[in-house]
């Protein structure tokens, strides 16, 4: 999966600099103006964005082609490209800026479900499996996602561009307060969420993760394991995020209420020894089991960091050490685990810890060299970031709220990569990319990611300048 990004905005609005004494403030307010103007007013269709589109704009890409009346949820789609006009409207004052991040957010309320959330896409001309929109305008497809940051970012971006507007706009305060209420109606007892929800969890009893007493390579296997506990693709992060903004904009106590009952779940999932991480998908017996058919019961290397930072995080915004308790087993346990001194497996075999893979035929193995490309089966480890983050919770030390700084040599490479029509022109050299369309090699495209990175990177410069 690709991780989505987070761009914050603030509440106020600093006026912007009449005479900077810096002419770079001025250089980098200009080119904002110019790239935003180009993707607001050139490049959005129905006021959302998709992935890619070639440079002449002939051809977009998401999760595959996509045409003009098709948009994006996931990352980075329509609310990435919204949340990286709230970060220039904060820097600038910009009300160009802010018009583009409602139409994004505007979009986003087009194609929000009945059940209250989104999926991967919304749809401006019928198709098969068009999403059952609350507007009438829809299908039949009512399955809210918080696979890939999908529903977290539309709701991030709803929520911030609410605040932007100061809460005046009744269509997107509706939207916004209708979603956040849904989200909290799917989960479950024991505070975690499926992956995907049509309607109000279900309640289930409360229990504490262990191992299969069955033979989990054959037996166990169900076909909507969407419906039940999960952690896959760092969803229990992107859905932390969302509930401490939430408190943070509307102070509504139901917020940090279910941010309690996340942490409590992250600790009840954590495996028994000798493998105390945590896997991607549980059962309501709290059983780890199969996804998808390359994605067995197993510890899971990446959601298991997703799963210790959340807690982390948890512990200081409730302010309860417990939630610190499984830390240090599984920092001891998951470096054991490494692969090398900055890679781990995405999947330990149950009991035996040996990394396991899937082959071309997706049969299970234990070597990687035959393994499909479209997976990450090998994933970055970020033990020691982990470990300080948990020292310094657990001192009960500040914060660091600074932001990362941003040099005038970047600002102006930016600037200058920026062409005549307010476009920043990425050449395709075989990296990988979220969706992974087949680009020939020097294929030049237009990315919402490097869109939205470049806006931030300036904005965030701008409010340097301020301090």
């Amino acid at each position: 999966m690709s991780r989505w990004i987070v761009l914050t905005v603030g509440l106020w609005c600093s006026p912007v600099f009449a005479q900077p004494a810096n002419p770079l403030v001025t250089e980098t307010q200009n080119a904002l103006k110019k790239a935003i103007a180009y993707y607001h007013g050139t490049v959005a269709s129905h006021g959302g964005y998709v992935y890619y589109y070639s440079h002449d704009l002939n051809q977009r890409w998401g999760e595959g082609k996509a045409d003009k009346h098709t948009l994006f949820v996931q990352p980075p789609g329509t609310p990435t490209m919204g949340m990286a006009f709230l970060k220039a409207y904060e820097a600038t004052n910009d009300p160009a800026a802010l018009t583009a991040a409602r139409d994004a957010a505007l979009a986003l309320v087009y194609g929000q479900l009945q059940s209250g959330g989104w999926t991967q896409t919304i749809h401006f001309a019928r198709v098969n499996r068009m999403g059952k929109y609350r507007n009438g305008k829809g299908g039949n497809w009512n399955n809210s996602s918080l696979d890939d940051g999908q529903t977290q970012a539309a709701l991030l971006c709803l929520m911030r561009t609410d605040r932007a507007l100061g809460f005046k706009d009744k269509t997107i305060h509706e939207a916004t307060q209708y979603g956040l209420d849904a989200l909290l109606k799917a989960q479950f007892a024991n505070g975690a969420f499926p992956q995907i929800w049509n309607k109000p969890a279900e309640s289930k009893p409360i229990l504490k993760a262990r191992f299969p007493d069955y033979d989990w390579k054959t037996e166990g296997r169900v076909k909507n394991y969407w419906d039940y506990y999960t952690l896959n693709d760092g969803l229990a992060g992107d859905v932390f995020e969302v509930l401490k903004e939430a408190h943070a904009i509307y102070s509504e106590d139901r917020f940090k209420v279910a941010i309690r009952k996340l942490g409590d779940f992250l600790i009840a999932a954590q495996m028994p020894d000798p493998q105390p991480g945590w896997c991607q998908q549980y059962n309501y017996e709290m059983i780890p089991i199969w996804a998808r058919k390359f994605e067995p019961p197993a510890i899971s290397g990446w959601e298991s960091q997703d799963a210790m930072t959340t807690l982390i995080r948890i512990a200081r915004f409730i302010g309860e050490n417990k939630y610190l308790e499984p830390i240090p087993k599984a920092l001891a346990y998951l470096r054991g685990c490494q692969l090398s001194q900055d890679q781990v497996a995405r999947f330990y075999e149950l009991k035996t810890n040996k990394p396991l893979y899937m082959d071309a035929r997706y049969q299970l193995t234990y070597d990687d060299s035959n393994a499909p490309t479209h997976y990450g089966w090998k994933q970055p480890a970020h033990f020691d970031r982990i470990e300080k983050e948990y020292q310094s919770a657990l001192k009960n030390e500040p914060i660091n709220m600074a932001q990362k700084q941003v040099s005038e040599s970047e600002v102006r490479a930016i600037i200058k990569a920026l062409d005549a029509n307010g476009r920043w022109i990425s050449t395709y050299a075989g990296e990988r990319l979220t969706g992974q369309p087949k680009f020939a090699s020097g294929f030049p495209y237009l990315s919402s990611e490097v869109f939205a990175k470049n806006c931030e990177r300036l904005s965030y410069y701008l409010l340097q300048q301020k301090k």
